[in-house]
């Protein structure tokens, strides 16, 4: 009873992982505690990436990946919202628990986000991964749209959630999803990346490798803009 009770009074963790950024950190609190690149990176070359102890790491996650990024190879475990790599996903769980938020998943009550039309047996192996990796105490999985409308003190309305691999616009009554109503296309950010990608090569600029990519992704985020009239332009 005193054990059950230690976890209902402890903080839950929010755990949301999307297709490109993971945001982690305490139900309550206004803003994340940890947010990073939600990708796993791999060596190319085992030799250059040697530390000073002479030791090798088999892979890289979140902004340290992203900073050696000419020397990984980038893999998205997420893709249009849904997770496919699971190996790789549960060492990205891993690496937020024990190492950016520091603490011991089997001592926090844990709420999971997913996409719209997540298949049941991914929800399934989330719970299998939660459970019996992580010893989570008790898990909660919601739907990322219905948590957005929460936030804005509504149980409602239509949320358009247009993220990095997928886009929805999901209509909610009273806190439940119209499953029926849901329209999803898998066209979002990482889509016009590409696409902008695509323009740079027919210039005679080629963008090939996972960490070019990500090159053409920050000019996109830092250059490009919304046209209010496309056609004066």
């Amino acid at each position: 009873m005193a054990e059950e009770e230690s976890f209902l009074s402890a903080k839950a963790l929010v755990v949301d992982n999307g297709t490109g950024i993971s945001k982690n950190g305490f139900a309550g609190e206004d803003q994340p505690r940890s947010v990073f690149p939600t990708l796993i990176g791999y060596p190319k070359y085992e030799s250059i990436m040697t530390d000073v102890e002479h030791y090798t790491r088999e892979y890289y996650i979140g902004e340290e990946a992203m900073q050696l990024k000419g020397v990984l190879k980038l893999m998205f475990p997420v893709e249009h919202g849904i997770i496919e790599d699971w190996t790789a996903m549960e060492k990205i769980w891993h690496y937020t628990f024990y190492t950016d938020l520091r603490i011991d998943p089997s001592e926090h009550p844990v709420l999971l986000t997913e996409a719209p039309l997540n298949p049941r047996p991914n929800r399934e192996k989330m719970a299998e991964i939660m459970f019996e990796t992580f010893n989570t105490p008790a898990l909660y999985v919601a739907m990322q749209a219905v948590l957005s409308l929460y936030a804005s003190g509504r149980t409602t309305g239509c949320v358009i959630d247009i993220g990095d691999g997928v886009s929805h616009v999901v209509p909610i009554f009273e806190g439940f999803a119209l499953s029926h109503a849901i329209q999803r296309i898998d066209l979002a950010g990482r889509d016009i990346t590409t696409y902008l990608q695509r323009l740079l090569r027919q210039k005679g600029y080629s963008f090939t490798t996972s960490a070019e990519k990500e090159i053409v992704r920050d000019i996109k985020e830092k250059l490009c803009y919304v046209a209010i009239d496309p056609e004066k332009e």
